[in-house]
């Protein structure tokens, strides 16, 4: 947990320096993403808020997605993330929106993805998804490595 409070802190000093600010739309990652954000002092400078999108009933409430909007798309996907963080960012008035989507575990989701696929992205300024396979079925872990790999790409873009 240190090594992920430690870059949501790297991540919202650079927020803080810009004047720019962050809505999250997370998944498999349960809220972690959210609270590494949140537990860092200041948070209400750039962090706008953030929904754990987990269900379709979710998505459609917290993010007005609608099936019309899933037409042709699966969850834990590439172009889904990309959905997310634009969605979390336009319904927030944000200056960023990043987002997760995968299968903590122990098993794979009925997409087919193993337990340990996540797909993050960011909309903002810049545009960017990412894939990422743990390889483990290690639901908490999973769950770290998900926030990380979610920081990380916001960090390289800002």
């Amino acid at each position: 947990m240190q090594e992920l409070l430690a870059q949501a802190a790297e991540v919202a000093a650079r927020l803080r320096a810009r004047g720019d600010t962050l809505a999250v739309a997370e998944s498999s990652a349960g809220g972690l993403l959210s609270a590494v954000l949140l537990a860092q002092p200041g948070a209400s400078a750039f962090m706008l808020g953030g929904a754990v999108v987990y269900t379709a009933a979710a998505r459609e409430a917290l993010l007005g997605i609608t099936p019309e909007d899933m037409a042709g798309m699966r969850s834990a996907s590439e172009p889904y993330a990309l959905l997310l963080a634009r969605r979390a960012r336009d319904r927030l008035g944000a200056s960023w929106g990043l987002a997760e989507t995968g299968a903590a575990g122990p098993a794979g989701n009925r997409y087919g993805d193993a337990a340990g696929h996540s797909c993050v992205a960011i909309a903002g300024p810049v545009e960017m998804v990412r894939t990422i396979e743990t390889g483990a079925a290690e639901r908490e872990a999973n769950m770290r490595a998900f926030t990380a790999a979610a920081l990380q790409l916001l960090g390289e873009h800002l």
